[in-house]
């Protein structure tokens, strides 16, 4: 299996923090779970937290997509001591609905780390990654009432194109889109 870590992404302006990307490890699955345990960060996600199993299933299929593909969602950390902070990264868009066969991009932190860069400067670093694979766009399908996530696909340089509706769920996202 590879397991070569994205380097160290410095700063991409004055206001963003250095970030570290690494591919998730198994651990990760109960660092992920520990952070995403809190319903204001799932807010967007389903509304609560996910079991232990999700994150168990998720980091695998991370895992493989690097090894397979080059990218994947990895586990951002903060440089400074090491904590496990979130993920970002990119993926093959899982799901039937919304932009079926598109590569996505994503991110979630732990709430002790909004506001200050960290969703931003990570995901500028997993573009890279994306990049070097030979992807040519991406997307990011982001909750319409998720302030903070439109936000940073604007810092990003994503541009609003279509809406989708998840089924079964009472709400709305907005398709975002990026050419690499």
């Amino acid at each position: 299996m590879k397991t070569a870590k994205p380097a160290t992404a410095p700063p991409a302006s004055p206001v963003l923090p250095a970030v570290e990307l690494r591919v998730p490890t198994d651990e990760d699955a109960l660092n992920w779970h520990r952070v995403f345990n809190d319903p204001e960060v799932m807010k967007f996600h389903g509304g609560s937290p996910a079991e232990l199993s999700v994150y168990e299933e998720l980091t695998a299929r991370q895992r493989r997509h690097h090894a397979e593909l080059g990218f994947c969602l990895y586990t951002l950390l903060d440089p400074a001591d090491g904590a496990v902070i979130g993920f970002t990264g990119a993926q093959p868009w899982p799901r039937e609905w919304g932009p079926a066969g598109e590569i996505e991009i994503g991110w979630r932190l732990g709430r002790a780390y909004w506001g200050r860069g960290y969703a931003t400067a990570a995901a500028e670093a997993a573009l890279a990654s994306v990049r070097a694979a030979g992807v040519r766009h991406v997307v990011a399908v982001v909750d319409t009432r998720n302030e903070r996530s439109i936000a940073v696909t604007r810092r990003l340089g994503m541009r609003p194109a279509e809406t989708v509706n998840p089924p079964g769920e009472n709400r709305t996202a907005c398709c975002h889109r990026l050419e690499l």
